[in-house]
This record gives structure tokens, C-alpha cells and sequence, in this order.
């Protein structure tokens, strides 16, 4: 397997040095409420979230019982830090890993997480490919950047997005890795994060996105970055596998 590029490690080798944020705890409320919202009805035992970042989707998981045991991967020896300073209840492990050689045997969880970790990677479907063989169902979110407005040409920002998708080219990845998706949603992030981030502008801001996606959805997602979430099941065709 390809190891992760050399400045891509760099990159988040020390980005959670500051420890857990209120930025991340506030989107990890969103993220576990869709994780919750896909999986509905299931009787999830076992997960493991990988990219887990400083942790806040497991904390915020735990905190509503979601499953009995709680399992992270990560690329950032910071981050593996942070989850494990935490005290999440439940959880089991915190392993550092390469990004894409997740060093765990076939099916061993319920469920896997990828919660706006495929647009940092730069072989998505080898790290989709590894979530459904350790995992029974593997959940996905992405942004979805690629809109009317998406910048023609690339550009490093702080975020680490190197991939920008679309609600159709998620589900084309998502597919063409050998998954079925057995439920998808695009949402809106809460307005707690919208006042975060833009102080006085939040509401106006967050109701318009809002109404437009209920009232014009293929037209919203093009004007407008929303969230893409799905619970996909390992189909096993796995007609992109080389």
C-alpha cells in the first residue's frame, strides 16, 4: 500500500497539538447526530472511527450510547494524544496509523466512520476498500464543495481538503468501491456552528441556505456547501479493486 505524502504527515502530524476546540466539538454534534440519524434502527455493538480527529464525533457518540465500544485511527500522533486524554466511556483503542493499512482483521467492528475524512485523502477508495473490510457497514460525510462557485483551479488552504465532491460524484466513489448506499442525506450544519462562525450574519445566513434546501435541493447544492452522509453496506462487487 502507498504511504500517505510527506507533507500531508507534517500537516496533521501536530495539528491537534492545541487539543480538543470548541470549533470541533460544535461540528462533532452535527456529525454524530447524522451518524445516528443513517443508522437508525440498528443495533450498532462496535465502532471504529478512522480519521477520528481529536475525537469529538466519538465523545459526542458516547455521551448517547450509540454502541458499548468505541474504537479510533488515526495518521496525527497529536490526535491519538487527545482521544486518548478524553475519558470517552466505552472506548477500547486508539491506533496510530498509516492513513490507509488499517491494522485490524477482516469484519471486526459494526461499523466504520468516515466523517470528513475522504476529502483529505489522496487514494479514497484504498481507505474506503479498508473501512468496509475491518467493518459490516461503513458510514461516509462529506462537504459538498464541488458547486457553481468551486474555484477552477486548486489551492492549499488549512483544511486539507484536496478532494471537493458533489452529491453525485460522492455516491459514483462510494459505489465504484464496491458499496451499496442504503441511506443518504444531504443537511445543513446547525446554526450553533453558523454563530460560531460568522457572528451576526449567522442567522441570515443559515436561513437562507436552510429554506433553499428544502424548498430546491438540486439547486441549493449547487449554490451552496452542504453535508453528505450515507450508510453504505460492502456489496461485494468490488468492480474497481485492481
Amino acid at each position: 500500500m502507498p504511504s500517505m505524502d510527506p507533507n500531508l504527515a507534517r500537516h496533521y502530524g501536530h495539528y491537534y497539538e492545541t487539543g480538543a476546540s470548541e470549533w470541533r466539538r460544535l461540528g462533532a454534534i452535527d456529525k454524530a447526530r447524522n451518524i445516528i440519524g443513517r443508522c437508525d434502527g440498528m443495533d450498532i455493538d462496535s465502532v471504529v472511527e478512522i480519521g477520528a480527529g481529536d475525537g469529538a464525533v466519538l465523545h459526542q457518540l458516547s455521551g448517547t450510547n450509540f454502541a458499548r465500544s468505541y474504537s479510533a485511527l488515526e495518521v496525527s500522533e497529536s490526535a491519538v494524544k487527545v482521544i486518548r486524554d478524553r475519558g470517552i466511556d466505552g472506548l477500547r483503542e486508539v491506533t496510530l496509523f498509516d492513513g490507509y493499512d488499517a491494522p485490524i482483521e477482516d469484519g471486526k467492528y459494526d461499523l466504520a466512520v468516515l466523517s470528513h475524512v475522504v476529502e483529505h485523502v489522496e487514494h479514497p477508495r484504498m481507505l474506503l476498500r479498508e473501512a468496509a473490510r475491518v467493518a459490516d457497514y461503513v458510514y461516509v460525510e462529506v462537504p459538498l464543495e464541488l458547486k457553481l462557485r468551486a474555484p477552477r483551479d486548486f489551492k492549499w488552504t488549512s483544511t486539507g481538503h484536496i478532494n471537493i465532491y458533489s452529491s453525485l460524484t460522492i455516491r459514483h466513489l462510494v459505489q465504484s468501491t464496491g458499496l451499496s448506499i442504503v441511506e443518504e442525506r444531504v443537511t445543513n450544519p446547525s446554526f450553533d456552528v453558523y454563530r460560531f462562525g460568522r457572528g451576526k450574519q449567522a442567522l441570515a445566513h443559515f436561513a437562507i441556505k436552510a429554506t433553499a434546501l428544502r424548498i430546491m435541493p438540486p439547486i441549493a447544492t449547487r449554490l451552496f456547501t452542504y453535508h453528505w452522509s450515507a450508510l453504505c453496506k460492502p456489496s461485494g462487487d468490488l468492480l474497481a479493486r485492481p
